[in-house]
């Protein structure tokens, strides 16, 4: 996941997030290896992110480059319905707050993604500057509406980024297009419940794991183990 900062006094390039949730399966489990999961950091990088994190001093820099483009579109269009849609973006931002924010419905937002406006891309506003890198990425993945799963072992132990509201054959298929394509059930447990079991095999006779199937939607913090046919 890219993040693009400005104002903010963070490392530049990948860095591990430090998810405490991970740390304890990892601790737990000792696997043969751990894959916990990277951010991308990007100073006033704004195209091509996931999220925008920006200091309140310095959301200017970002929102005038949006009011640019919504004040020229505004002056050659025609359209009532796309007049009234970027009447609503630049009072957004005249207001010193992202477009990202602004209620639309369907049809608004249509019309909004083709303007392509920069801070229609999730923006995390921040009052402290001196905000953490890891707090950075843990508010700036749940502004962009994302969330992990994980797969525990001996073996490994993985952190798996993916949308809130994913469903379980799309979990699947993250961690391998095989299990996808042969998905039959996830077994999943909560990983505050697996903390108090020594193995899926001991969650499984405690009755911690509940068996999903494809198109229901993973809660937050799951482990999955995957059922499938070859």
């Amino acid at each position: 996941m890219k993040i693009a900062y400005t104002g903010l006094d963070l490392p530049e390039g990948k860095i591990r997030y430090n998810d405490s949730i991970f740390n304890g399966l990892a601790e737990k489990f000792q696997p043969e290896k751990v894959s916990p999961y990277y951010f991308e950091l990007l100073p006033d990088d704004y195209e091509a992110v996931d999220v925008i994190v920006i200091s309140r001093d310095r959301i200017l820099d970002l929102l005038i480059l949006d009011m640019d483009k919504v004040e020229i579109r505004l002056s050659r269009t025609e359209d009532p319905a796309e007049q009234r849609v970027l009447e609503k973006c630049l009072a957004q931002i005249e207001d010193l707050q992202p477009i990202c924010d602004l209620p639309l419905d369907e049809a608004e937002l249509a019309i909004v993604r083709a303007l392509n406006p920069l801070s229609l891309t999730p923006t995390l506003v921040c009052d402290d500057a001196s905000v953490d890198a890891d707090r950075v990425c843990r508010d700036g993945m749940e502004k962009a509406g994302r969330m992990f799963f994980y797969t525990v072992g001996r073996e490994e132990v993985h952190a798996w980024l993916i949308e809130q509201n994913t469903d379980a054959v799309t979990c699947a298929g993250k961690i391998h297009t095989d299990l996808a394509r042969g998905f039959i059930k996830a077994e999943v447990v909560s990983c505050k419940d697996m903390m108090t079991a020594h193995s899926m095999n001991d969650a499984r006779t405690k009755n911690l794991t509940r068996l999903f199937d494809r198109d229901q939607v993973i809660p937050t913090n799951s482990i999955l183990d995957i059922r499938f046919s070859a």
